[in-house]
């Protein structure tokens, strides 16, 4: 019973620290964090009551901003795309410029430069013929090195944690912080990307005049034409003859490969640009090297939640928190 009684009174069994009078930075590091801590537990001592309204409010709010955002998703599609794709773009870098992480802010400014001009060039009508080679050529780069990266991080955290960082005489907290790094900088770029690229194939194809998002195509395809560049796919001429890869889609209309691979895993289309029929990514697809791409599409897809929508949401919960006076 002394014991116990002993535990109470103070904290984690030790004498009590009058905290009034404690100069932390005279103190060894050990005891500086014992008693950091107890003055954590004086802060909160009786906020019991508290914590739980801060709870129940942050799980309200969590259901309520899943069910408006799915329903604004369904409802204004195109309103939600834009918006998600500014918050990608800018919460991000706004965090960083405020904990002075720089090197994000390097990489960052580089890619809206250049994203920015390729967006630009895509977005002009009429549409050079050679734009949506050089759009789709830019955003699958992205796509393989963001590709590359989260995969390179995964498993340098997966050798970290199984202690083979050793092998090559790195410390465990270095290789762990690269690992996140990499995988952070592969997650973020490849879905801010694939969102930006989506929005410039839906522009391209728009004013190339096969594809529209409602209603019938403002021009017929011919049987030679790409619905997605809008060029020859046979060109022949008296000098020289260009061949090019082809894919024939289950609905009978035929694409460069190039192309529809683009519209499918970097414009995030699963459907024919010109019919709208569903494209059988599995017969578009048929190596077990290539199906990973179509895998990791879908995570960038539930990354985007968490990083444009999370940060709203705990905003909206510390802000109601505020106003309710809970700490």
């Amino acid at each position: 019973m002394a014991n116990h009684h002993e535990h109470v009174d103070g904290w984690h069994g030790e004498k009590p620290v009058n905290l009034s009078n404690v100069d932390l930075n005279k103190l060894p590091e050990k005891e500086r964090w014992r008693v950091e801590h107890q003055m954590l537990h004086e802060k909160h001592k009786g906020h019991e009551s508290m914590h739980a309204e801060m709870a129940i409010i942050l799980l309200v709010t969590l259901i309520v901003a899943q069910i408006v955002l799915v329903q604004w998703k369904i409802r204004h599609f195109k309103s939600y795309q834009r918006a998600t794709l500014i918050g990608m773009w800018l919460i991000p870098v706004v965090i960083c410029i405020k904990f002075s992480w720089w090197r994000f802010c390097v990489f960052w400014v580089i890619f809206s430069i250049i994203t920015g001009f390729v967006t630009y060039k895509a977005s002009r009508k009429p549409l050079s013929g050679s734009t949506p080679r050089w759009v789709y050529k830019w955003f699958l780069l992205l796509y393989k090195l963001s590709y590359a990266s989260g995969i390179v991080g995964y498993l340098i955290i997966m050798f970290t944690i199984f202690g083979l960082n050793m092998l090559v005489l790195v410390k465990p907290q270095t290789a762990m912080d690269f690992g996140l790094l990499l995988l952070f900088y592969g997650l973020y770029f490849g879905v801010v990307s694939r969102d930006f690229a989506e929005v410039c194939a839906d522009t391209m194809a728009a004013h190339i005049g096969y594809y529209s998002t409602t209603g019938l195509p403002a021009k017929r395809l011919d049987s030679n034409t790409c619905a997605v560049c809008g060029n020859e796919i046979f060109i022949m001429s008296n000098d020289n003859a260009v061949i090019e890869k082809t894919i024939k889609l289950n609905c009978g209309h035929i694409f460069h490969e190039f192309c529809i691979r683009g519209w499918c895993i970097v414009g995030k289309k699963q459907t024919c640009p010109y019919c709208k029929e569903k494209v059988d990514l599995k017969r578009m697809f048929p190596g077990p090297w290539e199906r990973p791409h179509v895998m990791y599409g879908n995570l960038l897809d539930w990354i985007r939640y968490l990083v444009a929508w999370q940060p709203v949401i705990i905003g909206i919960v510390q802000v109601i928190n505020w106003a309710l006076g809970l700490e």
